[in-house]
This record gives C-alpha cells, structure tokens and sequence, in this order.
C-alpha cells in the first residue's frame, strides 16, 4: 500500500485531536445552551412573521425612505414629455383628441426629427374628424410606438390602435401595484394565451439600443434573464427583497425612479401646437406624449412620492413610463446596476446573526442600561451599513434585523430578571403544599431522581413510598416509557418552561392508564433546582374522545354527501339536461346581472336569439336520437365559437341564446353572428350521416332595444322568426334599432 506524506504544514488533526476537539465544541454549546436557544427562538419568531408578510408594509415604507435619501441625479437628456394638462385641454376644445389634431400633433412633433415617438394615450377607435389623415401618419411614421392595455383582473383592457397593432408598434402599459397601492415594481413581458406582449417601455428601449448598436439577449448564465445591453437584468421572484410570496408573474423589474424633482424635460401640448419649441429639444430624443391633467385622474404613487414629512406628490402615468424608460436606458447604456436581492438562504443568515449579535451582547454585560446603549449604536450602524448597500443597489432586510437584534437583546433581559425571581423560591414551600394534592405529584433532583412524592403517587405505581425515594423512571417503568418521560423531563429542566404531555404508564399489576403530566421547574435560594410534576388520569377522557372523533367523522361524510346531492339537484334545476348548457331560468338571471354590471359600467349586453332550420324534418328523417345527437353537437360547435366569458344557453327543442356581456358596439355582435352562422352551416357527421343544417339569429341589445331581461329576449325571439321569414341562415336585428332594410345576412 502507498503512504501519503502531508507536508508538515498542513498539519491535519488527529483522530483524538478530532475527538477533543468536538467535546469542547459541545461544552460551550451546552454551557451557552440559554442564549443559543433565545437567539434561535428570536431569530425564527421574526423569520415568521415575515414570511408570513406581517412586516412587507414597513419593509417597503423603509425602501420608500431609502429612496427618498438618494442623492439627486440630473435630468434624463434622452425623454422630452409632451403634456397635456387641463389647460390644454381646453384649448384644444375636446378630449379625447379628434384624430385630425392628434395627427397634427404627431406631424409637429416628426418635423423636428425625433428618435422614437411614444404615444401613451388609447386610441382604440377613432375619435371626430380626420380618420383618414391620421391612419396615413400611423403609415408613415415608423418611429412611433402605442400603446394598449391588456386585460387583467381590474379592468377588460384596451385594445391597440389597429394599424399600429399590424406593424409590431405597440406596447402594454399596464402598471402592478403593491399592497398600499404604491408603483414599485415595472413589468417588461406578460403572456397572454401563449403570446409574449412587451411593454411601452421596453418596445422604447429596444429601439433606441437599436440605434446605438446595442440590444437584449438571454443570458447565457441563466437562461431565465436577459441581458440588456451588457448588463444582467433578473427578473424579480415572489420573495426577493422585503417581497413575500408577491405574485411575480410575466418578467418584472424592482422599480427605481430617477431621483429628481423635474426628471424630464416637458413641454405642454399648447406650445407645441403654436410652434414655440426649441428644434433641438425634440432632436434624436425619445419624445412621450400623455395626459398630466388633474381632470383625468391618470395618477399614481411611486416611492419617491411620499415625504417624510407626509406630504404625496402623485406622478402622471406618462411621467411613469418615462421613469421606467429612464432606468432601462441606464441600465443598458450607462452600466447601472439593476437591485440586487440576497437570496433567500443568506437572508436567514442575515437575520439569524443579529439575534445571535444582541443576544450575546445582552447575555455579556447583563445590565440594562449599558445593554440599552448598545444596542442603539449598533442599531445606528446596520441602518447607516444598510443604506449605503442600497446606494451600490443592494436590497438588504433591515427591519427584520433590527427586531431580531432587539428581540434577543431584550428576551436575554427578561429571562434574567426572570431567574432572579426564581431564586428566590424555596424547597420548604414545595414539602408543605405537596401532601394536599389528591393527584399523583412527584418531585425529582437535576440527576431526576424521585426526592419527594406524595402517597398518591405510590399508590398509582403500586410501590411503597420508601422504595421510590432515589429511583428514576427506569427503576419501575418499561423502557420504552421511561424514555419518553426522560425526554421530556430533560425539556423541563433544561428550558425552565412549564410543560404538559400525554403519555402512558404501566404500573406494577400490569395496568396501563393514559395519563397528562404536568411539570414545572422551581429553584430555591441557592439555586439548586427541582422538577415537580403532577400527574392526571385521563383514561376515560380519551376513550371519550375516540368515541367523539369517530361520531365526527360518521357526521363528517354525512354533510359531505348531503352536499354532493345538493350540488347535483341544483346542476339539474339550472342546466339543461341533454346539452349540460344553462337553462332558461339561469340564463335570465345572468342576464339581470349583466345588464345590472353593464348599467354601472356604461356597456353594451347583447342577446343573440338562435333557431335551428328545418330541424323536425332531421327529427323526422333520422329519428329523435340522432335529433339529440345533433343538439349536442350544435352546442358544443356554439360554444367553441365564443369567447370564454360568453354565455350559451338552450331554452328547449332548437333553441339556442347567446349572451354577449361587455360589447363595445353593433358591428361587434354582427361579427359574432355571422361566425355562429357559419359555424352551424358545416356539416355535421352523426353515426355516419352527413346532416346539413343552418340556424336562424334575432339579435337585440341593451339599452338599446329594453331594459329588462325578458323584453330584450322577447326582441331577440321576433327578429329571429323575421330572419326565418327573410329565407332562413342568416341574422337580423331587432326591429326597435333599424328598420328592416338595415338587417344582414350570412351565407
């Protein structure tokens, strides 16, 4: 065999060195057991609450702060923001703006040959005069980027101006709020159905890098961020920073605004249009056009917008979207770095050392008033370490280690004036209240050896008192008892907690009882200590207590099955039951409701009123099961053909109504019949028939026809039998809106 010689340096220990070695480890251990475990029961108190999120608000009213304190930066040279504000507003005479002067607007604003244009203003559908002039700009300005809204749990969004839409020169503006409803957080792509959105901002930003020469990648160390420029951007996760469990989803970025009080060049919508600017102003510059006007309420607080002194200056959405321009720009082309976060298992350690660091200054100098001191000045420190972290874009928790600090400072106070108290007990106390106790009481010595007991006691281990004095648990119970009691006396002793635990005991005849020992630590004036336990039989109570858990359980599967075939009735009564489609009685009530949501938010609800063609002739040729067979296929043709918050219904034999909440106008619903049209209109195979059918529409929509659920059926269902009477296979409108020249049909 082949030796290995270390050199002499190396000095490697021994096996005995090693052994040495670990049980002076473990008597320190033991030795500073108190403080370790208060630090350790601090640390993981303040872990909990804040990942319980109890303390997110004030760790992000600390960031707020911290970014208040920043020092100043000049004004982004590359973002120039034309506003329009309430004056301009009425100057201009209208808002929105007609699309003859937005496309003046954007004329004036491309003379003076801007780098990109961002046009934060909706512009779904055309607004007065100009149509035409304005589509021929959206044409010829490739430098101009929309935006749209996408639909989220507050709002149905707004769609992009079409053309903008067709040449890839939109990008989503939504913004996230955190849980004070402060902006914090900016999001760069979201998914929707499959398809990747990118935002305002970063559609600016990745044009401008184009020209520079620059532009984003995946990184090639982690495929989940991206490189912007040459600088790492990663995206935020649910717990990164003071976050907790936040819902991180798309590809989001920690928000950080330029600090300034005018961080943008501005230049309202009135000067522009009389020509009163500077041409270089707008040179090669990134030009954002949006709303300021207080009247518009497009507002929102960010964390450079509240004061110390408790002052809030709400920042425009168009000035938001210049910040989170400003900052990609930064990061791309000037090397800043984006925020750090320590990750998840460094911040357990973070925290869990300044427990360790108050405990052991408490535990050191044990007087009040110096401990105090102390930790004021080292609390000056963190904050002051912290804040400069935050200057080189670290996000480092600072509140959870001030409390962690605090908390074992102050814990490590309190328990020993606690055992200050306690010395002052004495034994004598215990020899003459123990004799009274009609339970079981023991006492046992730091070795926990019985030193006094009461006739009680003996009577339930069936041993004379006499015999017990100096015995342990092991002397009279079976092992595996005598080791659970061991356990948990040594909990007692070593925790000076009182505690109380359920186990069983077998005495000398053979008899095992349930029982609850109590234990309890007392100390007398020269500190010896005593473990006094009182013993409870609880025999009969946990027979009661199976015999309750199995009555619980028996009544447990009762309501869930009585729950099951309530769920079951009530499927029955609302839906249909060849198709499983909702019946008439629900239909109607989702229609009040609807036209209820659709009276406060000033929408459209519209009823679509369907009829098979010659569906008796199938009925009479095939017979009722292909009948049925063909009703269901309908529904499910009908219902692949709807978005997923339409409604289908069938209101018996061939008979079909759709509700259609949030349209925006006519033109909408007629695209949605003519796809019901066509879709019914292709054949259906049945058993290996080929069955053609086509459907007959009554459309009719709220407010515009009637105000009431059954009256605006009643629309539908007459127009339906006059398209039936115009030929069949088509759709037509109710007689209330158009005249019957304006129907339409599908073929």
């Amino acid at each position: 065999m082949r030796h290995v010689i270390f050199p002499s340096w190396l000095n490697l220990p021994t096996r005995d060195s090693r052994k040495k070695l670990w049980k002076r480890v473990r008597r320190i251990i033991f030795r500073n057991r108190r403080p370790l475990m208060t630090a350790i029961a601090t640390a993981g108190c303040v872990l909990g609450v804040r990942y319980l999120g109890l303390l997110q608000p004030f760790e992000l009213a600390t960031f707020d702060v911290f970014i208040q304190q920043r020092p100043g930066e000049s004004p982004d040279p590359r973002i120039v923001i034309v506003t329009i504000d309430d004056p301009d507003i009425e100057e201009m005479g209208s808002w929105p703006l007609s699309d003859a002067d937005m496309a003046a607007m954007l004329k004036e604003i491309r003379s003076y040959n801007p780098r990109l244009i961002g046009l934060d203003i909706y512009r779904d559908i055309s607004v007065g005069m100009g149509r035409a002039e304005l589509r021929d700009v959206f044409e010829t300005t490739p430098n101009l980027i929309g935006i749209e809204k996408i639909a989220d749990d507050s709002s149905l969004g707004v769609h992009p101006p079409p053309l903008l839409e067709a040449q890839g020169q939109v990008g989503f503006n939504n913004v996230i709020l955190d849980i004070d409803g402060h902006v914090r957080r900016s999001i760069l792509f979201w998914q929707v159905e499959e398809e990747t959105h990118r935002s305002f901002a970063l559609q600016l930003v990745l044009a401008y890098l184009e020209a520079e020469g620059r532009g984003m990648a995946i990184s090639p160390t982690d495929p989940n961020s991206i490189l912007l420029g040459d600088t790492p951007l990663p995206s935020l996760q649910p717990n990164s920073g003071s976050y907790v469990g936040v819902d991180a989803g798309g590809y989001q970025i920690l928000h950080l605004p330029r600090q300034n009080s005018q961080p943008f060049e501005m230049v309202s919508l009135t000067k522009l249009m009389r020509g009163d600017v500077d041409a270089d102003l707008f040179r090669d510059r990134i030009v954002l056009i949006g709303s300021t006007a207080a009247s518009l309420k497009d507002f929102f607080m960010t964390a450079h917008t509240d004061s110390l002194a408790g002052s809030a200056r709400p920042i425009s959405g168009v000035e938001l979207q210049g910040h989170f321009i400003s900052q990609l720009l930064s990061v791309a082309l000037d090397g800043r770095s984006p925020v750090r976060f320590l990750a998840d298992p460094l911040e357990i350690v973070w925290i869990s050392s300044w427990a360790m660091l108050g405990v052991a200054l408490s535990w050191k100098l044990r007087r009040s008033k110096y401990v105090i001191w102390l930790l004021l000045i080292v609390s000056t420190g963190l904050i002051g370490g912290c804040f400069i972290a935050f200057l080189g874009n670290w996000w480092v928790p600072i509140l959870p280690a001030l409390l962690t600090l605090w908390g074992g400072g102050l814990s490590v106070m309190l328990h020993t004036a606690y055992l200050q108290e306690e010395l002052r007990k004495s034994k004598d106390f215990l020899q003459s209240v123990i004799n009274t106790i009609p339970d079981p009481v023991f006492v046992k010595d730091r070795f926990q050896k019985w030193i006094v007991l009461n006739e009680a006691f003996a009577h339930f281990v069936g041993y004379a008192p006499i015999s017990l004095l100096n015995q342990n648990d092991f002397n009279i119970f079976p092992i595996e008892q005598a080791e659970q009691l061991l356990e948990q006396d040594q909990y007692t002793l070593e925790t000076g907690e009182s505690s109380e635990a359920e186990v069983a005991l077998t005495n000398l005849n053979g008899h095992t009882y349930q029982v609850a020992v109590k234990r309890s630590l007392h100390k007398d004036a020269a500190g010896n200590r005593f473990l006094v336990g009182i013993i409870h039989d609880i025999t009969r109570q946990k027979q009661v207590e199976v015999e309750l858990r199995r009555q619980t359980e028996e009544l447990a599967r009762t309501n869930a099955e009585l729950k099951r075939s309530e769920d079951h009735l009530r499927h029955l009564a609302y839906h249909d039951g060849l198709t499983g489609l909702p019946n008439r009685d629900l239909f109607m009530e989702q229609l009040d409701h609807f036209i209820s949501w659709a009276a406060e938010h000033d929408k459209l609800v519209s009823v679509l009123f369907l009829d098979l063609d010659g569906f008796k002739h199938i009925n009479d040729t095939y017979g009722h099961a292909i009948g049925d067979l063909l009703l269901k296929a309908v529904a499910r043709r009908l219902s692949n053909s709807l978005r997923s918050s339409d409604i289908l219904g069938r209101f018996g034999g061939d008979e079909f109504v759709v509700l259609l909440p949030g349209i925006h106008s006519a033109e909408d619903i007629e695209i949605v019949a003519r796809k019901l049209v066509t879709a019914v209109t292709q054949p259906f195979v049945l058993e290996q028939h080929q069955i053609h059918v086509t459907t007959s529409i009554g459309i009719s929509f709220y407010p515009h026809h009637a105000q009431k659920p059954k009256e605006l059926v009643d629309y539908a269902d007459q127009a339906m039998y006059r398209a039936k009477e115009m030929g069949k296979n088509r759709y037509t409108l109710a007689k209330a809106l158009l005249s019957d020249s304006s129907t339409a049909s599908s073929s």
